[in-house]
């Protein structure tokens, strides 16, 4: 983070990257409507990039979004990356303003935390546009009040979250792990998955006792070896996203039966995530899902990777 302010009329652009959920430990519902996590993050190579340039009317904010799903991206006051931009003036005391432009590639509404990831790019960007010179960890706070993953895209690499998974510690990697991500068409809301979880849970006569961490898959992350971690692949909310879309358990046995050596519904859902012991692994999975047609595309990705930084910026 520089601190110095871009010339007026200039431009930063920030690529930040998607996430995968290697772990979700999901407990029981809070009073403030919440629910304590233990979260394990994993950056992946998935981007967004989110640039900021200097609004045309003085203290305006506007957002335009081109790339991936781009027509299911809100443009107005709910979109996650305005309102990290509006939250950041208002810490500085300013009235600024910023023109936003995201490019997506991390899939919408899919379990990546794309929006996240947008937030997170408006606050390195809009940061540095306006020379504020915070730290990391002073937009991690700012973002953490925007939603739970935008500090994780801040930090990116590897981390273990709790509380609602914005409190975060940085997790040993011992190595490069690859991964398949099959895009389902449509997508999931959060806070409906959420839900469902809690009602199976009451159906069943589950009663959930806190989060806890799982000693085995910390371990494997640490020697990176992908096939034990892909035996320690686990997501409390994956029965709930297969109730809300079956045919999901149809996916994730497509990767299983061509050789994936884990599968798993990423965080809320709806996408799937595979995990190989390679990049041609990866590749010729990806084809394999695409050819039987279990889902709208596949792509491929490595981690982990860092979490968002300056690409770009122009004067």
């Amino acid at each position: 983070m520089t601190g110095l302010p871009v010339a007026a009329g200039g431009a930063v652009t920030v690529r930040v990257p998607a996430k995968v959920n290697v772990r979700l430990a999901v407990g029981p519902p809070r009073a403030d409507g919440f629910h304590d996590l233990v979260n394990v993050f994993h950056a992946v190579s998935l981007y967004d990039d989110v640039t900021a340039a200097e609004p045309v009317e003085p203290g305006a904010y506007s957002v335009r979004v081109t790339g991936l799903s781009a027509d299911q991206v809100p443009l107005d006051g709910g979109n996650l990356a305005v309102r990290a931009a509006r939250a950041l003036a208002a810490h500085a005391g300013r009235a600024y303003g910023a023109d936003l432009q995201i490019r997506k590639a991390i899939p919408v509404a899919g379990g990546m935390a794309g929006g996240s990831a947008d937030a997170a790019g408006a606050l390195v960007a809009c940061n540095e546009l306006w020379g504020l010179g915070l730290t990391r960890e002073e937009l991690m706070e700012i973002g953490g009040d925007i939603g739970s993953d935008v500090p994780f895209a801040l930090l990116g690499g590897t981390a273990v979250g709790t509380g609602r998974g914005e409190r975060l510690a940085p997790a040993e990697v011992g190595g490069r792990f690859h991964w398949v991500f099959a895009l389902a068409e449509g997508g999931l809301s959060t806070a409906e998955v959420y839900a469902t979880c809690d009602r199976l849970r009451a159906e069943a006569g589950v009663t959930a006792g806190p989060p806890r961490a799982n000693a085995a898959l910390m371990e494997a992350l640490r020697a990176g070896d992908a096939a034990a971690l892909g035996r320690e692949l686990a997501n409390d909310l994956q029965p709930a996203a297969l109730a809300l879309m079956p045919g999901l358990a149809g996916v994730l046995a497509a990767g299983r039966e061509r050789g994936a050596l884990g599968a798993i519904v990423s965080g809320s859902g709806p996408t799937c995530a595979f995990l190989t012991g390679s990049a041609a692994e990866a590749a010729a999975l990806a084809a394999g899902l695409e050819a039987a047609g279990v889902c709208r595309a596949a792509l491929t990705a490595y981690g982990d990777v860092p979490g968002a930084a300056v690409v770009a910026a122009a004067p």
